[in-house]
């Protein structure tokens, strides 16, 4: 197994955050800090230039990190071939997914492959589409699931699931509109949206561009990094207008906190999608995880 202060390492690296790393690996920012001095100490070269609360890597911290790189892919693989010998999956596995995808629905999917596989080693990256996308191309990610239109010709997208955003507001008395509201009154309202990056943002840009209508037009109020932060604001600004995935309001509709506005002549369907290296294998644990998302989206089970 290799030295768990080439992991640390490795995510302090990624992230060029003590903290960040500290909340990736659950272990305290102080156990981050000793770990990397215990790796400057047996080298005796420094590995990050330290500016302020920026950090940057050394010409050693560089080149540590790629053999690092390399010794993680070789227990990668030496482990998969030594439980193929038994049929089994093993290895780690490091999941990326949207914001969407990694709350509302692979949650519901992780116990299940969990079971069936005790011996892989899950962990799951939260990111926005763009940053999926990218951490995948970076090889820091082994399998990713996203939403939106954008697309890489360096990674290859693999539909998984439909989905479709709905605008949304904090619920009234009268309760929802009876027939669809036109796009020019839905829009006068102060709206709450996802940060640039984000698949859902870029569904609702794409559809508002075919109506010849800017996002740079718009009063927006606030973009946020997440949807619970949209819906926490929305149930407390009743004059504001959301747009989020059907599927992550079905608890604040049965609870009677938001309810939907349907608007004339604006339908934002969108896919998601699993996606990893165009011209690249998957790992056996990846492949095997793909294939029981796939099942589970099958069979109509909790997604």
């Amino acid at each position: 197994m290799p030295d768990f202060r080439l992991r640390v390492f490795q995510a302090v690296a990624r992230h060029l955050s003590f903290t960040r790393a500290a909340q990736e690996l659950y272990i305290t920012q102080p156990a981050i800090t000793k770990h990397i001095r215990e790796l400057e100490r047996t080298y005796g070269q420094r590995l990050f230039e330290r500016r302020g609360n920026r950090i940057s890597l050394t010409e050693a911290g560089t080149l540590l990190l790629s053999h690092a790189d390399e010794v993680e892919l070789l227990h990668q693989m030496l482990t998969e071939k030594l439980h193929q010998l038994h049929g089994e999956a093993a290895g780690r596995l490091r999941l990326g997914a949207s914001t969407t995808l990694s709350q509302y629905v692979l949650p519901a999917v992780l116990p299940g492959f969990r079971h069936r596989y005790p011996q892989v080693e899950l962990t799951l990256l939260n990111g926005n589409s763009e940053q999926i996308a990218e951490a995948i191309l970076a090889g820091q990610l082994d399998l990713g699931f996203v939403e939106g239109r954008s697309k890489s010709q360096d990674l290859h997208y693999e539909p998984l699931l439909d989905d479709e955003l709905v605008a949304v507001r904090r619920a009234t008395a009268a309760g929802p509109p009876a027939l669809p509201v036109p796009l020019s009154e839905a829009l006068a309202c102060p709206l709450v949206l996802r940060e640039r990056g984000s698949g859902t943002l870029e569904v609702l840009e794409f559809a508002l561009r075919e109506q010849k209508i800017k996002l740079a037009s718009l009063h927006v109020a606030f973009y946020f990094d997440n949807t619970e932060a949209i819906k926490t604001y929305l149930e407390a600004a009743p004059e504001a207008l959301g747009f989020v995935s059907r599927r992550a309001l079905t608890r604040e509709l049965a609870a009677g906190l938001l309810e939907e506005v349907p608007i004339r002549g604006l339908r934002l369907p969108r896919q998601f999608e699993a996606l990893w290296v165009q011209g690249q294998p998957l790992t056996r644990p990846a492949e095997r995880f793909l294939r029981h998302v796939q099942g589970v989206i099958t069979s109509g089970n909790s997604v």
